[in-house]
């Protein structure tokens, strides 16, 4: 599979993924951070994470 590929079949998932994430930011404050580093490297593919990783990025507005 592509790399095009790959990111055409999990970008809505990766989205998806991000807003949740980010969803938790306010409530838990300083640990936000720490938390979001932990479940980036839960998820099972890095190439994956990397793009949850971008969308985060992209939706905070940085």
């Amino acid at each position: 599979m592509s790399r095009a590929d790959y990111h055409q079949q999990h970008a809505e998932r990766a989205v998806a993924e991000a807003r949740r994430l980010l969803a938790e930011r306010e409530a838990m404050g300083a640990r936000w951070l720490p938390w979001v580093a932990t479940e980036l490297y839960r998820l099972s593919s890095s190439h994956y994470a990397a793009m949850v990783r971008r969308e985060l990025e992209r939706l905070a507005g940085g």
